[in-house]
C-alpha cells in the first residue's frame, strides 16, 4: 500500500488528507489498530527516528513521548530509583527496561505528555503496553509487537487506540522535499548521525566528561535533532528532564527548560512526596494538583479547590525551602541546538545543576560563553555542529 487516507488534516477543515509515498513504493507503516490521523503520524515518523538513533548510539532500549512534533520526553533504559518510581507512578509494576526507559519520557513532564504518541526503539512487551494502557494517549509507532502486548494496545481507548508499525529496516532516500503555500522546497535529509568526534573540542578550563554525561550528551544531541527550534534540553540519568521548545529567543529556550528540568527535580521534594490526596483520584487532576501546588503565588481563593483532591490543604514550599532543595541537584547535561549569543543562558543553567553542555559554537560572543562556564565550573563542548529543526 502506498497511500493512506486520512480523516482530515492538521484541522478538521483541512479535508481531503492523506499520506502517501511519491516513488510509488510501499509505505514503512501499517496500522495495526485504531486510525491515526495526520499530527499523529507527524509525530510518529518524528518520534520513531529519534529513538532509532538513540539505541543505535547508546546501544539501550529508547523511548520517547512527543507532542505537536517535538518530545515532552525522551529517555534510555536507566533502572529507576524508589523516588522516581513513586513521582512517575509505576511503583506497583514490573518494569521492562523499554518500559523504564517510557516511564522516564512520560514521568518527566506529565501535563505535557497528557495525549500523547509514544515511540518505542524495540519490539514492545506487555510490561511497557500494561503502563501506556493506563495513560492518556494518542498512540504508539514501535518497529513489533509481542502478541500480549499488542492485543492490550488494541483495547486501549475502546480500540480507537493508534497502532502503528514501521519497518525497522526502512530508510528514505537522501533527498526531502516538503510544499509550503504551492512553492517546493527541497534539500538533503538530515542523516548525519551523533559521532565521538562530536565531543572533542572541550573548550572549558574543566575538561571532566565522564561516561554518564557523554551518555546524557548523546541523549541531548539526539533530542535537539528532532525538536522544533530554537530548542535547549536539559538532561539527568539518561533522560530529558526539562525540554524548551519553538521559541524565538535561546534564553527564553534555556528558562523554559530550565523551569521545567526544576518542576521535575521539586516533585522529588519530601513534601510533594507527602501531599495528601483524595483516594481515588484522576491521574490528569492528580498532576495537575502537583502542579499548581509547585506554582509559586497560589491565592487563597485558588487553594480553595484543592479541597476536590487533598483531603487537606497542604502548605507551599516557600521561596527559601525551593532554592535549598534546587541546589542539591547535581551533574545535568545541558543541550542546545546552535550556539548561545550571550551569556545569559548558561547563568540560567546553573541555577538548575548544570555541570556540561554541549552547544555547535559559532558565536561571536563564544568567549563569554567560555567565560560564564568557567565560572561555575562546567564543562562545555562546542560539536560545531548546529541541529535545527523545522
Amino acid at each position: 500500500m502506498n497511500t493512506l487516507p486520512l480523516r482530515y488534516g492538521t484541522n478538521p477543515q483541512q479535508s481531503p488528507a492523506r499520506v502517501f509515498t511519491k516513488s510509488g513504493a510501499d509505505l514503512p507503516i501499517s496500522i495495526l489498530g485504531g486510525s491515526p490521523g495526520y499530527i499523529n503520524l507527524l509525530d510518529a515518523l518524528n518520534a520513531w527516528q529519534l529513538v532509532r538513533e538513540m539505541k543505535q548510539a547508546t546501544g539501550r532500549p529508547a523511548a520517547a513521548s512527543f507532542k505537536h512534533v517535538s518530545p515532552s520526553g525522551a529517555a534510555v533504559a536507566v533502572p529507576l530509583t524508589d523516588v522516581l518510581r513513586q513521582i512517575y507512578f509505576v511503583g506497583d509494576l514490573e518494569l521492562s527496561p523499554l518500559a523504564e526507559a517510557y516511564a522516564r519520557a512520560r514521568g518527566v513532564d506529565r501535563m505535557s505528555s497528557f495525549g500523547d504518541f509514544v515511540a518505542l526503539s524495540d519490539t514492545v512487551d506487555e510490561s511497557v503496553a500494561r503502563l501506556i494502557a493506563r495513560e492518556v494517549s494518542d498512540g504508539i509507532i514501535a518497529p513489533a509487537y509481542d502478541p500480549a502486548a499488542l492485543d492490550i494496545l488494541k483495547a486501549k481507548k475502546g480500540g480507537k487506540y493508534a497502532v502503528v508499525q514501521i519497518d525497522p529496516a526502512y530508510e528514505p532516500g537522501l533527498t526531502e522535499t516538503r510544499d509550503v503555500f504551492g512553492v517546493t522546497f527541497e534539500q538533503r535529509r538530515h542523516d548525519r548521525p551523533v559521532s565521538i568526534d562530536d565531543f572533542a573540542n572541550v573548550v572549558t578550563t574543566n575538561h571532566d566528561l565522564p561516561v554518564e554525561a557523554m551518555r546524557d550528551l548523546t541523549v541531548a544531541w539526539i533530542t535537539l535533532k528532532y525538536t522544533q527550534s530554537n530548542s535547549v534540553c536539559y538532561v539527568k540519568d539518561g533522560q530529558t528532564i526539562g525540554v524548551g521548545a519553538g521559541q524565538q529567543s535561546r534564553v527564553h529556550c534555556a528558562r523554559l527548560a530550565g523551569d521545567k528540568a526544576d518542576l521535575w527535580y521539586l516533585r522529588q521534594h519530601p513534601a510533594v512526596l507527602g501531599l495528601p490526596f483524595v483516594p481515588g483520584i484522576k491521574r490528569p487532576d492528580r498532576d495537575n494538583a502537583i502542579d499548581q501546588f509547585l506554582q509559586p503565588g497560589v491565592t487563597e481563593a485558588e487553594k480553595a479547590n484543592w479541597r476536590d483532591v487533598f483531603t487537606e490543604i497542604p502548605a507551599q514550599l516557600s521561596t527559601a525551602e525551593r532554592r535549598a532543595w534546587l541546589d542539591t541537584l547535581s551533574g545535568v547535561s545541558l543541550g542546545s541546538d546552535a550556539f548561545f549569543p550571550f551569556r545569559d543562558s548558561i547563568d540560567r543553567a546553573a541555577r538548575t545543576g548544570v555541570r556540561y553542555v554541549l552547544q555547535p559554537g559559532g558565536s561571536a560572543r563564544d568567549a563569554d560563553v567560555i567565560a560564564a562556564c568557567d565560572e561555575y565550573g562546567m564543562t562545555m563542548v562546542f560539536s560545531g555542529i548546529r541541529l535545527f529543526h523545522h
